[in-house]
């Protein structure tokens, strides 16, 4: 299997061919500046190399240089947003196999791709007959996890709650999760008990907000025969069901506060008295909860138990909005593409570069939950291989790229200062990161810690 290297700043646009490439069945490994391509190049096998010609840390045809005279016989492909005829020719010059500028077609990039690893005499890989999934993909830091459905992620957002699961899985201390609906909470409660001392144990996930009053305490914690009308038979609750493994409580907020007393009494004592019965039975789970809404005012307000809250958060985790994992996009996204393929037996490679420029651009207030439906929904409509813009919903074809700027963008001589500190804070003082936060440019960035004083 003949393996690319693929060097790209911008993170989406890379994931994007890359899988597109796997694929193909080729193998890949990515690098989003010069100086970590060559650590790449000096320690791995590479048969062909695609570079963008501008980078952070220094350019293209550097890299084809260096690539010539310490790599040999290494075809370079060549990528630039900014079609200079002059940058052709020096790049054709100095031995670059193809020049091809941005957008690039992804079934153009694969034609060149073909040809350069025959005309090097590589031998061609075979192409898988059944599609390979997003996880052969060989990034840093794989980022999928097949076993849960659960992405890593790339993003700053992802790696900071990625280090949270990692930290708090093996225990057992009781965890609520919070974020918007649609973020994938569900997803990281599973992650956490994959992770956990407990994975080989029952995972039960609990909807709170689908069970009625009425029956709730039943199907928490079960019921004997002929306790109440309508119970033909014993039946085992919840509680019971995750005995050794982990309860997940999502939408905790919804529970009515005669229900909040009786979970209360069930995780303080670890027992469980099933609803017409004298029994008692003992239960060893972990609690995961989850909720969109705000407890703590929900405590302030008398509607939550106070002591409950503090018994299921032992510690948080706060899943982040779509919008702030934007380089995990394209993972999610061909991760959906993959499942709808299975699942609606079709065969869609992907989206249009106009197509995926919308999904991009798109601020996705429904969040994950929305992706994997609009994807689902486009597979399904697909006329051919590749997914067109003008199938997209109207709302994300007409998305701006102002409709998704969050607050930072929105400065003002008040809050500039406030918020340029604010966004150093998130992201460490990397002012690379700080900048694409606050959707301005470095050398912006920089003269705005200049006017402030600011001092890192």
């Amino acid at each position: 299997m003949s393996k690319i290297l693929f060097i790209e700043d911008d993170v989406a646009f890379c994931k994007m061919l890359e899988t597109f490439l796997s694929k193909k069945g080729y193998e890949l490994s990515s690098a989003f500046a010069a100086a970590e391509a060559y650590k790449i190049l000096a320690k791995d096998t590479v048969d062909l190399v695609i570079t963008d010609v501008r980078l952070p840390d220094d350019d293209g045809l550097s890299i084809l240089k260096h690539i010539k005279e310490d790599h040999g016989n290494i075809p370079v492909i060549l990528m630039t947003g900014y079609a200079e005829v002059n940058k052709a020719v020096e790049a054709m010059k100095e031995g670059a196999f193809d020049y091809i500028s941005k957008p690039v077609r992804p079934d153009e990039l694969l034609k060149i791709v073909d040809k350069a690893l025959q005309t090097e005499t590589v031998s061609k890989p075979e192409i898988p007959k059944s599609k390979p999934e997003v996880s052969s993909t060989t990034t840093p830091n794989e980022p999928l996890q097949p076993t849960s459905g659960f992405i890593k992620g790339v993003s700053d957002a992802s790696a900071k709650l990625n280090q949270y699961i990692d930290l708090v899985a093996p225990t057992n201390m009781s965890i609520l999760i919070t974020g918007d609906s649609g973020t994938g909470k569900e997803y990281v409660a599973k992650s956490i008990h994959d992770k956990s001392k407990r994975n080989g144990e029952p995972f039960i996930a609990v909807d709170c907000g689908a069970i009625p009053k009425e029956i709730a305490g039943s199907e928490f914690f079960g019921h004997v025969k002929g306790s109440f009308t309508g119970a033909v038979n014993d039946k085992v609750g919840h509680f019971e069901a995750a005995n050794g493994g982990t309860l997940f409580l999502d939408e905790i907020g919804n529970l009515s506060y005669e229900l909040q007393v009786q979970l209360l009494r069930a995780l303080q004592e670890r027992k469980i008295k099933p609803v017409g019965s004298n029994k008692e039975i003992a239960v060893d789970i972990r609690v995961v909860a989850a909720t969109n809404e705000d407890l703590e005012e929900a405590v302030k307000e008398g509607e939550f138990r106070e002591d409950l809250y503090h018994r299921l958060n032992e510690f948080s985790i706060e899943v982040p909005r779509l919008s702030e994992r934007q380089e995990d996009l394209m993972l999610f996204i061909n991760l959906f593409l993959d499942q709808a393929n299975k699942e609606l037996e079709k065969d869609v490679e992907g989206f249009s570069p106009d197509a995926v420029e919308s999904l991009i651009q798109y601020a996705w207030p429904g969040n994950l939950r929305e992706l994997k439906n609009i994807v689902k929904r486009m597979v399904l409509l697909a006329p051919s291989s590749l997914i067109p813009k003008e199938l997209l919903p109207r709302e994300i074809r007409m998305a701006k790229v102002e409709d998704k700027k969050d607050d930072y963008a929105l400065f003002n001589a008040k809050n500039e200062q406030e918020r340029i500190l604010d966004a150093l804070e998130k992201t460490g003082g990397n002012k690379s990161k700080a900048a694409r936060l606050l959707d301005i440019d470095r050398k912006t960035l920089y003269n705005k810690l200049k006017q402030y004083d600011i001092k890192l």
